[in-house]
């Protein structure tokens, strides 16, 4: 596939789950939204996800989720796709958020699978189908167990996957036999949603990552992206294991809105690096593993860190 091809996709091929910035008094920042977004096109991303996970989605106002939409993709827009996470276990909730995104400029959606309710499958299917028929924004479906509460079976996949709308899967289950069947069986473009396993998924044919460690290090993940989309998997595989100590850092030890926030602060990319309740800030001995893991990586924070640095 020619690289031109690969950035025509519809979520785009290197998308971050995007943090939210808040201000010192806990509201949205917007401007340091647009900031950020337009930093993370500018060094690779050809998508976003805007109120996802790592943008505190659960702890967002449904008009602060619109607003956010809505200054993304004015910030962005015809650089990269835009793509609202609109899912939530309610699915009339779930179809009006489809109906906000599509209103504040959108290009897509991310849809999560429904969590805590613990559905059937039929119920899976039935709520992707509502949500799809709400309105003609693309759907990426997420599939995350450790967050939902079930997973995806790989025969409910199939059946999502003859539904128009739904063009695509963030498999976050870490199941590469899963992955593989969808793969085989489905015309589906399929994300990793594990960032250390990008290059596993792509080498399988998945197109591409939804991912938080690109916050930090988003020029080496285009360049892992890019490399692997071309087959060249001795450099996919050196970047690979170059990005492995950032995964460690920014996903195994705290929730990733926080430790993203705080490198990115440390970076000088977001002025202030709070969390809204659960959430709360790492404390000291949380941070030193965050930063022992970066210092493995070749990177000292003991001194002014320049963003380009990633």
């Amino acid at each position: 596939m020619a690289d031109s091809d690969i950035r025509a996709l519809p979520f785009g091929t290197l998308v971050t789950a995007m943090v939210t910035p808040f201000t010192e008094d806990g509201a949205v920042d917007f401007d340091a939204t647009a900031r950020l977004a337009n930093k993370l096109v500018e060094d690779g991303c050809d998508g976003l996800v805007v109120s996802g996970t790592t943008g505190e989605t659960s702890t967002l106002e449904d008009s602060e989720k619109e607003d956010l939409f809505r200054v993304v993709a004015e910030t962005v827009g015809g650089r990269a796709k835009v793509i609202a996470g609109t899912g939530t276990n309610h699915t009339s909730h779930s179809v009006e958020m489809a109906r906000r995104a599509l209103r504040a400029g959108a290009d897509a959606q991310l849809v999560v699978t429904p969590y805590y309710n613990k559905p059937t499958q039929a119920g899976v299917v039935a709520h992707f189908e509502a949500v799809a028929a709400a309105t003609d924004l693309p759907i990426m479906v997420y599939d995350i167990p450790g967050r939902a509460g079930i997973a995806i079976s790989t025969d409910t996949m199939v059946r999502l996957a003859n539904i128009p709308a739904v063009l695509a899967l963030k498999d976050a289950k870490a199941d590469f036999a899963a992955v593989t069947q969808v793969l085989a069986n489905t015309n589906l473009d399929v994300y990793a949603g594990d960032d250390g396993l990008t290059l596993p998924w792509m080498a399988a044919g998945a197109v591409g990552v939804v991912s938080v460690s690109a916050h930090v290090a988003t020029r080496q993940f285009r360049a892992l992206v890019d490399a692997a989309a071309a087959g060249d998997f001795a450099t996919a595989r050196r970047i690979h294991f170059e990005l492995d100590p950032v995964v460690r850092a920014v996903m195994t030890h705290i929730p990733g809105a926080m430790s993203a926030k705080a490198i990115l602060k440390m970076q000088g990319v977001i002025p202030n690096a709070g969390v809204r309740l659960p959430l709360v800030a790492p404390d000291a001995v949380e941070m030193e593993t965050v930063l022992t893991d970066l210092a493995e990586a070749g990177w000292d924070f003991s001194r002014p860190v320049s963003a380009d640095k990633a």
